[in-house]
């Protein structure tokens, strides 16, 4: 019998052949899904950041979170792919907000998906009304014209919204429902925390009026006794009239406002301009409704934290 040699550079080929197929194999076992997720862990999908903020800090190792609204993007104008689309259907839990976005509600009332928290049956959306005498929103988020959908930016809103997600852990996964009660009480703490530090850090102010690019601060303004004068209405999207900017004029003389805030996912050209054309400084309120390389902070609690310092410094509270 011959026996042939094996060549050095043909036996490392075959070993690292070898090494693959058992790396395949102790992935097929341990490995992860397409979505990220380890065996046994929930699949999550939130509409867009402040959700996905909530899941994640409630569910904790025990869950993958998935955004529908990727870091950067506007969510009020959000499209989904088909891929995206599927992950509302194989979700064990989909958190979003109806009204808001039109994709979303699409997606989950076609999916079938039961398992669906729908925020706005704990915190019902408000009425916040015209933006001027003469200027109403044209943009109908999904056929509501003045229903504010920034329910987020109120601390005591995501209290609600926090202990809803965890009453729908529990309920799909009652096996670590000490860990989700856990966790749920540590994140209430951080809001309840954040919420005295907006009580007292507003309490006393030389001005309780601001000026926003986009109607978002609403709740934010209604909790903490502060009056909001947007440029545009509740999307970023809206163009202001001229009759609209010449009344954000008049609000901001008549206030004696010295600041002008726009956001760091819309564009800021109308605050600047109108703030150039005063005299005024201009700033950043964060709505959060994503978390960019802009960002003042690298997550909802820090950079509501920012907004604080902000609105401190524009209104002059001490």
């Amino acid at each position: 019998m011959v026996f042939m040699p094996i060549f050095p550079r043909a036996l490392g080929l075959l070993l690292g052949i070898g090494s693959l197929l058992l790396l395949a194999a102790c992935g097929a076992v341990t490995g992860t899904g397409s979505d990220g997720s380890r065996p046994g862990q929930l699949r999550i999908v939130a509409s867009f950041y402040p959700f996905q903020f909530v899941a994640e800090r409630v569910a904790g190792s025990h869950a993958t979170v998935e955004s529908l609204t990727k870091p950067g993007a506007e969510p009020h104008d959000l499209e989904l792919t088909p891929k995206q689309v599927g992950s509302v259907t194989d979700a064990d839990l989909v958190v979003y907000e109806q009204h808001f976005q039109a994709a979303v509600d699409e997606a989950v009332a076609q999916s079938g998906n039961q398992n669906v928290l729908d925020t706005t049956s704990v915190v019902p959306l408000q009425d916040h009304g015209p933006l001027g005498e003469d200027e109403h929103d044209d943009h109908d988020h999904a056929g509501n014209a003045n229903l504010d959908p920034h329910v987020w930016l109120d601390p005591n809103n995501m209290i609600k919204i926090t202990d809803a997600v965890a009453d729908k852990l529990t309920k799909i996964d009652p096996d670590h429902a000490a860990d989700y009660h856990k966790n749920v009480g540590a994140l209430d703490a951080d809001l309840r925390q954040l919420d005295d530090s907006y009580r007292e850090g507003l309490k006393t102010c030389q001005r309780t009026e601001f000026v926003t690019s986009h109607a978002a601060f609403g709740y934010l303004a209604e909790r903490y006794g502060l009056q909001q004068i947007s440029i545009s209405g509740l999307s970023p999207d809206n163009e202001p009239s001229p009759a609209r900017i010449a009344e954000v004029q008049h609000q901001i003389s008549k206030y004696d406002v010295t600041t002008i805030f726009y956001e760091t996912l819309a564009s800021p050209a109308v605050a600047q301009s109108i703030a150039r054309d005063l005299g005024l400084r201009t700033d950043v309120l964060d709505p959060i409704e994503g978390i960019t390389e802009q960002s003042r902070g690298t997550n909802y609690l820090a950079v509501m934290k920012s907004n604080l310092t902000a609105l401190e410094k524009a209104n002059g509270c001490s």
